[in-house]
């Protein structure tokens, strides 16, 4: 079993430095903190995937409670019910995968892990063109299974919900609010699953622990000092931090 007691002083300070790192790039981008995390501690080969997503669902779990006390929520979530659902069997199909995959074939996991990463670094820089109506039901459905699929193996179902919503005719604040629904039900179904099936280890809440005054640091420090470049120098050094990672993870995993 894994905990901060059997892992070496140079490998922990490592998992924090990856946490600060993602943390920049959520308070810059508003997504994509689990797929930086998860890719640079599978690079460097400093704690299990499965340890890291099991942080990550706790980290997500908190941030979405925190959002939502701020701002209550509304009934514009009500458009991504169609998603719900299947997403939530994506979840409990992508967790079994990760265990089989972690188990068997653990290069595998990587490689999906590299491909979804540079996926969210290609969505980062393409400009989202609305539709002009709402996309049936059915085609929600299918990006909820896909988003709870990558959910349950990386505790991060951001990118086939981020490129849905943002091609719909909405609000940013509807969008944000339907995205946080979406994450904050997938994680804890998630969380449920890992418990039930014995799979949570101390290490994970751990880490969640102290991901948490990482996370508000970073973040207050990014308001205080945002960056001085424009939303797209933004996007695209996000982007290239995200491809480089990704790319990094599939190289090594060979």
């Amino acid at each position: 079993m894994t905990t901060l007691a059997t892992l070496p002083l140079w490998c922990t300070l490592g998992v924090l430095l990856c946490i600060t790192l993602a943390s920049y790039v959520q308070a810059l981008t508003g997504f994509a903190f689990g797929l930086i995390f998860l890719a640079l501690v599978g690079v460097f080969d400093l704690i299990p995937v499965a340890v890291a997503a099991n942080a990550v669902t706790l980290i997500t779990l908190s941030q979405t409670c925190i959002h939502f006390r701020e701002y209550p929520l509304t009934d514009d979530w009500r458009l991504i019910r169609p998603a719900i659902w299947p997403s939530l069997v994506g979840v409990a199909a992508g967790l079994a995968l990760l265990y089989w995959l972690s188990d068997s074939a653990l290069y595998v996991l990587k490689v999906a892990l590299g491909v979804s990463v540079i996926g969210s670094a290609a969505l980062l820089v393409m400009r989202f063109a609305p539709r002009a109506k709402i996309d049936a039901p059915g085609s929600f459905a299918l990006t909820g299974l896909l988003a709870g699929l990558m959910g349950g193996l990386f505790s991060t179902a951001g990118p086939p919900l981020v490129y849905k919503l943002y091609r719909q005719p909405l609000s940013l604040p509807v969008i944000r609010q339907a995205l946080l629904v979406m994450f904050g039900l997938s994680q804890l179904v998630r969380l449920g699953l890992v418990l039930i099936t014995g799979q949570f280890t101390p290490a994970s809440v751990a880490y969640a622990v102290l991901a948490v005054p990482l996370v508000f640091l970073v973040t207050r420090y990014n308001r205080r000092y945002p960056p001085k470049l424009s939303v797209m120098a933004v996007s695209r050094v996000a982007a290239g931090l995200l491809f480089m990672a990704g790319a990094s993870l599939i190289a090594t995993s060979w």
